[in-house]
């Protein structure tokens, strides 16, 4: 696969992850144990906007890769 595909490819990806991300992070911070606490909505926030870049790693380093060497 060529690299201009790879990266379209990996930018859709990166996309829909934040998107997901984003979403889920929405849905579990509006749970009652976490809404009720400061200091745990802190502490979620931080994890949860760091979280993403674990699994956007992968993605990248794929996107990254060199075209193979053509014969």
């Amino acid at each position: 696969m060529k690299i201009r595909t790879r990266k379209l490819l990996g930018t859709v990806a990166l996309l829909l992850l934040a998107a997901v991300w984003s979403l889920l992070g929405m849905a579990i911070a509006q749970t009652p144990w976490l809404a009720s606490s400061g200091l745990l909505q802190a502490v979620f926030y931080v994890v949860a906007g760091l979280g993403w870049v674990l699994p956007a790693m992968p993605i990248v380093s794929w996107m990254s890769r060199p075209d193979p060497a053509s014969s």
